[in-house]
């Protein structure tokens, strides 16, 4: 995975535009791109100070499942359900088979961590439930994915994958 500056955005809005997804089900989509899985119970008790907080232990993997195309994830929109939201705002290239962990909290993007920070000590997924959309720049949607702790996490470690 190649990074070239991120700049990112995290802000909540209103109401999300109607996308269905079933509890533990994921809409199939036209996409190289897809939500592999969630941390979305950060471990320990959440708090969300920028100094002292946990967030950064809450983090959504996006894996390239191309065998061939490298994805630019810039104009890539993360939305929940409630209307949080994060926008990749500047070139991010993931290689075929490459993932990126997308982390609350602060901290520096890395090449070699896989990883880019929302740059926001809020809180983005519900620890009991939560359903999560990947559009692409287009506005169109690349996948989707609901949970229900119950439903989805029997062992309690807050992490879903969804996808191989």
């Amino acid at each position: 995975m190649r990074i070239r500056t991120v700049a990112t955005t995290a802000v909540a809005v209103g109401t999300l535009a109607a996308l269905s997804a079933g509890p533990a089900q994921a809409t199939e989509y036209s996409s190289a791109l897809k939500i592999k899985g969630i941390q979305y119970d950060a471990p320990g008790r959440d708090s969300n100070s920028c100094s002292t907080g946990n967030t950064d232990e809450e983090y959504l993997t996006i894996k390239n499942y191309s065998s061939s195309a490298t994805v630019n994830l810039k104009g890539y929109l993360v939305k929940d359900k409630t209307g949080n939201r994060f926008t990749f705002t500047a070139n991010h290239y993931l290689q075929p088979g490459d993932y990126v962990k997308l982390r609350g909290g602060n901290g520096t993007d890395s090449d070699t961590h896989n990883v880019v920070y929302r740059d926001n000590c809020n809180f983005l997924w519900n620890n009991d439930k939560d359903s999560i959309y990947l559009y692409k720049p287009s506005g169109a949607g690349a996948d989707s994915h609901s949970y229900t702790k119950s439903g989805n996490d029997g062992d309690g470690n807050g992490y879903i994958t969804y996808h191989n």
